[in-house]
C-alpha cells in the first residue's frame, strides 16, 4: 500500500524549488545594445555590422542576429534593404505621436489615481519621485530613466489601468531614448521633478482634472524639449 503524502515536508526531501538562472548572454547583450543605442553610441542611421558587433561585444553572431532583430521590434533598429540593420532614425512625426499617446494615457491614469486612490498613490509617487532627484543630483542618467520608468508604474499601477499601461510598455524604449535627451537640458533636472511633484499634489488632493493637466502638461513640456532637440539633429 502506497503510503499518503502529508501537507508538510520531510526534513530529507529534495527541494521543489525552482531556482532562477542568471541572465543570459543574450540579456546582457540586449542591454548593452539597447543602452549603446539610448545613450546614441551607436548614432542615428549608423550601420551595425554584425561581424564587427560580434568583435566588440565578443559574442557569438548568432546572439547578435538575435539581438538585433528584437532592437528591431523596439524601433530602435531598422533594417534597409541594400544596407542591413541601421540604428532607427526617431522622426519628428514619430516623436510627435509617441508624446500624444503619453499625454492621453498618463492624463487618464492620473486622473483616475486622483479619484480613487488620494493620498495611498500620492506616498508611494512620491516616495519614487524622491528617487529620481537623488538620481539627478547624482548625475545618473540611467538610473533617472530607471526611477521614472517606475514613477510611471506606480501611477498605471495605482489607476488599475492595465491595458493602457501595456500600450506604455510596448513604447517603453523609444520613450526612454527620447527621454535620454530631454533630461540632459539645462533646468531639466529642477523643472521635470517639479512637474511631477504637481501630479503627485493634485494625486493627493483627489483632483480628477487637475491631475489630468498636470500630467499633460507635463508630457506637452517634454515634447516640446525633444522636438526641438531632433529638430536641430536632423537639420
Amino acid at each position: 500500500m502506497t503510503a499518503a503524502i502529508s501537507e508538510g515536508s520531510s526534513p530529507n526531501a529534495p527541494s521543489m524549488r525552482v531556482e532562477r538562472p542568471q541572465r543570459t548572454l543574450r540579456e546582457l547583450t540586449l542591454e548593452k545594445m539597447r543602452e549603446s543605442i539610448i545613450e546614441r553610441y551607436f548614432k542615428p542611421g549608423d550601420r551595425l555590422v554584425e561581424r564587427d558587433l560580434c568583435e566588440q561585444l565578443g559574442v557569438s553572431r548568432t546572439i547578435v542576429r538575435e539581438v538585433l532583430r528584437h532592437l528591431e521590434s523596439e524601433g530602435l533598429v531598422a533594417n534597409v534593404p541594400q544596407r542591413g540593420p541601421i540604428v532607427a532614425e526617431t522622426t519628428l512625426d514619430d516623436a510627435r505621436q509617441i508624446y500624444e499617446i503619453r499625454g492621453a494615457l498618463e492624463g487618464l491614469a492620473a486622473g483616475i489615481c486622483a479619484e480613487h486612490r488620494g493620498a495611498a498613490a500620492a506616498e508611494k509617487l512620491e516616495d519614487v519621485l524622491a528617487r529620481i532627484r537623488s538620481a539627478y543630483a547624482q548625475g545618473d542618467g540611467r538610473l533617472v530613466l530607471a526611477e521614472t520608468t517606475e514613477f510611471y508604474r506606480v501611477l498605471f499601477a495605482e489607476a488599475e489601468c492595465d491595458v493602457a499601461w501595456n500600450i506604455v510598455t510596448s513604447l517603453t524604449t523609444r520613450i526612454n531614448h527620447l527621454r535620454s535627451m530631454t533630461i540632459k537640458t539645462e533646468r531639466r533636472g529642477v523643472e521635470g521633478p517639479a512637474q511631477m511633484a504637481r501630479i503627485v499634489s493634485s494625486i493627493r488632493d483627489g483632483d480628477r482634472a487637475r491631475a489630468t493637466e498636470a500630467a499633460a502638461t507635463h508630457v506637452a513640456n517634454a515634447s516640446r524639449i525633444a522636438l526641438a532637440i531632433l529638430a536641430q539633429q536632423q537639420g
